[in-house]
């Protein structure tokens, strides 16, 4: 069995696109039309994982409640330092600022989406 894709729904797609490409290097990959919405994926860097953003024709004037049972995304990156400055030019902000998990050298921060989406960022102790 092989892992596909994780689905969200989000309220702006344009927004959307523009933050999973442009702040996590994620990358167009196709859209599938259906009866009430548009499913677009987006391939991670490495080309194994793909979020799929569906925009429903019908979409809440206040978007979604994403719920207590989803917690967040996670995305390995280089360097917070250089991903800091990456978002401070796009003009996003950190949910919670860079900060050393386990004493040994990694570091994590969190980051929304435009629809308040928690993605986890891992800067690992490189050996």
């Amino acid at each position: 069995m092989k892992f596909l894709h994780t689905m969200i729904r989000v309220k702006n797609i344009e927004e959307s696109l523009k933050f999973y490409t442009e702040v996590l290097n994620m990358k167009f990959d196709h859209k599938k039309r259906l009866d009430d919405c548009w499913l677009y994926f987006l391939t991670d860097e490495s080309g194994v994982c793909q979020i799929e953003l569906t925009y429903n024709d019908e979409t809440p004037e206040n978007g979604y409640n994403i719920g207590s049972g989803f917690g967040h995304f996670a995305f390995e990156v280089e360097s917070l330092e250089n991903f800091t400055h990456k978002i401070e030019k796009l003009g996003y902000k950190y949910l919670y600022e860079p900060f050393d998990l386990t004493g040994k050298g990694s570091k994590i921060a969190f980051i929304k989406d435009p629809d308040g989406y928690e993605i986890e960022l891992i800067e690992k102790v490189q050996w």
